[in-house]
């Protein structure tokens, strides 16, 4: 079969953009028939394999509206043991790859993901697109060709993220620097890969968003140094610092990525990708095309060249949609199976849970990555795309994700604050963007006349964190902390002080309107708005008994 590097070689660009970016023209209509065609594809699938009838519950669908009524939504651990046991003969069909990403600490390590080859063959085509997009012009035009050279800040191969610089690299033909880095950690492999572009010049630039200032700030700062020896053996790379260093000089501050190179395409993800977007645009020279996926999914929706809303992606999943009172229902009671509704129901301005089932042969059916999105519109106006516009809101489960890697999950947190020893009658937390820049915000009521300040209760709780890391071995989580603390100039703790009586207001309130045992006490992880406005400025609700104390102690935490 033709594969876009096939067409990008022979200068077939119009047959390449249609193959890889043409579903940036599909009508709803022609969307919706696409997803719900695979969908019925994807049932027969799970029919006929282990696991796929044991996610479904014995269901056996024979259409769409069945699928998602009598199919549950499903989590990790719906898929355990099989998956972290890599048993391909329970699977729908055998896997090509295993993508694997960081597990949850004291439950799995690893959460590992298997891709079929039919799954990988369409990955590559969207996955082709994504560059195409990238290096677009407000014409629509691509200065596209194989062997561009780009500086990849990606992990391995099957990580996560790494699985889809991979891909756009098999589907456009793009040299990766550095060239040899078998073994390396990320920061020699970026540091061995700057030293290389400086001789071998440079194209594009993708990874996370963050992880790119962060490899920026690293150059500014100086700590990507060039040894003597090194210029004298590559003449260009001198004449590349030369006139690099003039640039700055001539701008009146430290040398940047952008002195050095005129990049064609910048790809930008992970979670915080929104907000370091104008980071990495004045560091390297331009604005990252900003994408939307998972382990779980591969590619979800992805920027096109105006840099606004992100458009959803056909043929890799099919999506459902919890809309936002339904998630803060199932929030308040977990034993509450919220309702979804489809692409073509959704409204602009709305927030919804997003739920994908792989197609393909891909085992995720019906599954919760735990994000939620904003609809930003129905359509795009103004590039004419009629599928509608997202952006990433927050997280919608119980982990909390900073900078992009690193997760923090209910335990980790609890356990830190309760080795401060500071008391407390309970907490909340969830990551807010504070001064521009991405925290995990704890909410915490004091007990008693305790008296403390918020910056030395951060401070406590940052310091048990950090020893918890060396507990658990979250290298992702260190570095995080760490290294990017230092470069970016992140604050990456903030807590703020409830009021007296904020939770046992908020109990008292749950029980005035009726709610179960269960569902009295709030989410310690990621609160709607709606629960965390109820805490800041509790209501006062006269009561005919007092809260017990078995209402407070309601729905302990596992």
């Amino acid at each position: 079969m033709t594969s876009p590097v096939d067409l990008l070689r022979e200068g077939r660009k119009e047959e390449l953009w249609q193959m890889c970016c043409g579903f940036i023209y599909l009508s709803l209509e022609q969307f919706m028939a696409i997803q719900k065609r695979l969908l019925l594809e994807e049932i027969e699938l799970l029919k006929n394999s282990e696991l796929g009838r044991k996610v479904m519950r014995g269901a056996m669908p024979e259409t769409v509206e069945e699928f998602r009524e009598q199919v549950p939504l499903t989590t990790y651990a719906d898929y355990l043991p099989e998956l972290v046991e890599k048993r391909e003969d329970v699977l729908p069909t055998k896997p090509a790859i295993w993508a694997h990403t960081i597990g949850r600490a004291g439950e799995y390590n690893v959460k590992l993901v298997p891709f079929s080859e039919r799954f990988l063959y369409e990955f590559e085509r969207v996955a082709g697109g994504i560059g195409l997009l990238a290096s677009c012009n407000p014409q629509g035009d691509f200065p596209m060709k194989e062997h561009m050279k780009t500086l990849s800040t990606l992990g391995s191969r099957y990580y996560g993220t790494g699985v889809i610089g991979y891909m756009i690299k098999k589907a456009l033909g793009c040299d990766f620097l550095p060239s040899k880095a078998d073994g390396s950690s990320l920061q020699e492999k970026i540091k061995a890969g700057f030293k290389e572009a400086l001789y071998r010049g440079l194209d594009s630039c993708g990874g996370l968003s963050s992880i790119m200032v962060y490899v920026g700030e690293m150059f500014r700062q100086g700590i990507i140094n060039v040894d003597t020896r090194f210029l004298l053996s590559h003449p260009n790379a001198s004449a590349r610092l030369i006139k690099g260093l003039v640039k700055s000089k001539l701008a009146h501050r430290p040398m940047l990525p952008k002195d050095l190179w005129s990049l064609k395409a910048i790809v930008g993800g992970g979670i915080d990708s929104a907000i370091f977007q104008e980071s990495v645009e004045e560091l390297w020279g331009r604005r990252p095309l900003e994408l939307y996926g998972g382990t779980e999914g591969g590619i979800y929706a992805v920027q096109t060249w105006d840099y606004e809303g992100m458009t959803f992606v056909p043929n890799l999943n099919f999506f459902e949609f919890i809309p936002e009172r339904e998630w803060f229902k199932w929030q308040l009671d977990h034993s509450y199976q919220p309702k979804t509704v489809l692409l073509d129901e959704v409204k602009a301005g709305e927030k919804y849970e997003i739920v994908i089932t792989n197609f393909h042969g891909g085992i995720m059916t019906r599954y919760r990555p735990g994000d939620m999105v904003r609809i930003t519109s129905l359509r795009n106006e103004k590039l004419g795309i009629d599928i509608p516009q997202m952006v990433f809101e927050k997280r919608a489960d119980d982990l909390v994700i900073i900078f992009g890697i690193g997760y923090l999950t209910e335990k980790l947190i609890g356990e830190a604050i309760e080795n401060t020893g500071i008391p407390y009658v309970d907490w909340t937390a969830c990551k807010e963007v504070i001064s521009n820049k991405p925290a995990l915000h704890i909410y915490i009521e004091l007990k008693g006349n305790y008296i403390a300040s918020e910056q030395s209760v951060t401070a406590s709780v940052y310091n048990e964190l950090e020893k918890l890391d060396g507990v658990y071995h979250f290298n992702l989580y260190k570095y995080a902390y760490g290294n990017a603390t230092k470069f970016l100039g992140l604050r990456p703790i903030a807590v703020t002080f409830l009021p007296q009586g904020a939770f046992s207001s908020y109990i008292s309130q749950r029980r005035s309107e009726g709610a179960t045992l269960e569902s009295l006490r709030p989410p310690h992880i990621n609160p709607s708005d709606e629960v965390l406005s109820l805490l800041r400025a509790p209501r006062v609700v006269v009561e005919a008994a007092p809260v017990t104390e078995a209402e407070r102690a309601a729905a302990p935490r596992e």
